[in-house]
């Protein structure tokens, strides 16, 4: 007879059950941890300058200026801490200003946390960025240096040279050190002023130098001066009793050479004889000498007579004659004593 199998369906049913029970709790832990994993946030830090020029005082060059570049996968908002081992932070956010005023020279650091989040989801990030700070003073600045020159200059009598200082680094001390072309400073080496003896540089040109010591740099000035040449009167010819035609011979010379100098004066000194002769016929000679003399230089050589000047010297044994040339501004001849 046949029978059919009957299987122990009860007995596994129950072990079915378990099985897909423990599979769901399973999957559901898995999704679980899935939902739950958070990405940090991130930062990063600059300081621009890094390298700060800031001495004691100087307050507009002691700035920084702090950037923060954060980020927050998870889209909270970011919150910035920021903390400094010495000065002062202005400002929050990602953008602040890091104030340095009266630190000294030295390392700094500048410290940021940032937290995004809150509860289980609460993040927090850290960065840092060091500044230098050097305190360079800055470099001297020449003084403007001017040298007064003398208004008025005489031949072989000293000048002085004075300098005025304006301007320039105030924590410099100058150490004054002349020097001349010519001649001889004789008074102030030194100091602002000198003194120099200009015996002998008649023609010549006298430059002064003042170069300040104490400064990396040249600083320095000059002032110059011309002497004149010397102005002479030239004795251009000189005669006793000659022929007529041997005087105007002379004459014509003499005119040529006045011509050369249109401001020239012709001084003309005639010395009377002295012997066998009485005093009025020793005047009307020298007055027709003179007279032959002046008329040949305005009438033959067409020479100005306001630019003749006649004078009589003291007797001599014969007449004699002297013609002399002499500049614009030379101290006219003088007749010569027997």
């Amino acid at each position: 007879m046949f029978r059919p199998k009957r299987y122990p369906i009860g007995l596994f049913l129950p072990l079915v059950l378990v099985g897909l029970s423990i599979s769901a709790s399973e999957a559901l832990g898995q999704r679980a941890r899935e939902t739950f994993v958070y990405a940090p946030p991130t930062v990063s830090l600059a300081a621009d300058p890094a390298v700060l020029n800031a001495c004691e005082g100087d307050t507009s060059a002691s700035l920084v200026r702090l950037n923060a570049r954060a980020t927050s996968p998870s889209g909270n908002a970011i919150r910035y801490n920021w903390t400094t081992s010495a000065g002062r932070i202005d400002g929050n956010g990602a953008d602040v200003t890091w104030d340095l005023s009266g630190v000294k020279p030295g390392y700094y650091k500048a410290f940021l946390a940032i937290d995004s989040g809150s509860g289980d989801e609460a993040c927090e990030a850290f960065s840092s960025t060091a500044v230098l700070v050097r305190c360079t003073p800055p470099a001297p600045v020449c003084p403007n240096v001017h040298i007064s020159c003398p208004d008025r200059v005489e031949l072989d009598q000293p000048v002085t040279f004075t300098s005025s200082l304006t301007g320039g680094s105030g924590n410099v001390t100058p150490i004054y050190n002349w020097t001349v072309s010519a001649g001889r400073i004789i008074e102030g080496q030194g100091t602002g002023s000198i003194k120099v003896d200009t015996t002998g540089l008649a023609g010549q040109t006298l430059s002064a130098t003042l170069s300040l010591a104490g400064y990396p740099l040249d600083c320095s000035g000059s002032c110059s001066i011309s002497f004149p040449v010397p102005l002479k009167c030239k004795k251009f010819d000189e005669f006793g009793k000659i022929s007529r035609n041997d005087q105007k011979a002379r004459l014509d010379n003499y005119a040529i050479d006045l011509q050369n100098d249109r401001t020239s004066t012709a001084y003309v000194i005639i010395y009377p004889r002295q012997r066998d002769i009485y005093p009025g016929q020793r005047d009307r000679q020298v007055q027709a000498q003179m007279t032959r003399i002046v008329d040949y230089l305005v009438n033959s050589r067409g020479f100005e007579a306001g630019r003749i000047v006649t004078i009589v010297g003291p007797p001599r044994g014969d007449m004699f004659v002297e013609l002399w040339t002499c500049p614009q501004g030379a101290t006219p001849p003088t007749p010569a004593p027997y």
